[in-house]
């Protein structure tokens, strides 16, 4: 199985940004935690960042036909991007939802996902072993 994991703006700052809130673990940390766990249950993983909602766009559009399933943490463009939404749902790959907090539990405007109608689940408020979770997920989903 290949999983495409993708990661919004500002993921690309952690352990630095807001520790209290998403921890001291840095995003290349994260990564290799993520590759290493897929890696001992027989998948493959590839990784994308950005900081720009049309980049993100092109990275979902691009795992059309090309892997078998994605963990998605839109970070911020949760709450506002229904062209991620469209995304997802053209290309029909499983997609995971992932959030390293708990997005209910903070301001009103993060409860609202738009990205989440086209998912097949939602992790969120485990810190960053919510991931694994989702990588279990798509597995099952075999």
């Amino acid at each position: 199985m290949k999983i495409m994991v993708i990661n919004g703006p500002n993921l690309n700052m952690l352990g630095v940004r807001e520790p209290e809130i998403y921890g001291r673990e840095t995003y290349a940390d994260l990564c290799e935690k993520i590759a290493r766990y897929a890696a001992e249950r027989g998948a493959e993983t590839e990784f994308y960042q950005s900081n720009h909602e049309g980049d993100l766009v092109d990275c979902v559009q691009s795992c059309h036909g090309r892997v078998d399933g994605i963990v998605l943490n839109p970070a911020a463009y949760t709450h506002t991007s229904v062209a991620l939404l469209d995304a997802v749902r053209a290309v029909g790959v499983p997609t995971v939802e992932v959030h390293i907090s708990d997005p209910d539990a903070r301001e009103d405007f993060r409860r609202v996902s738009y990205v989440r109608a086209a998912c097949v689940a939602t992790v969120k408020g485990h810190g960053t072993n919510g991931y694994l979770e989702a990588v279990d997920l798509l597995l099952k989903r075999t």
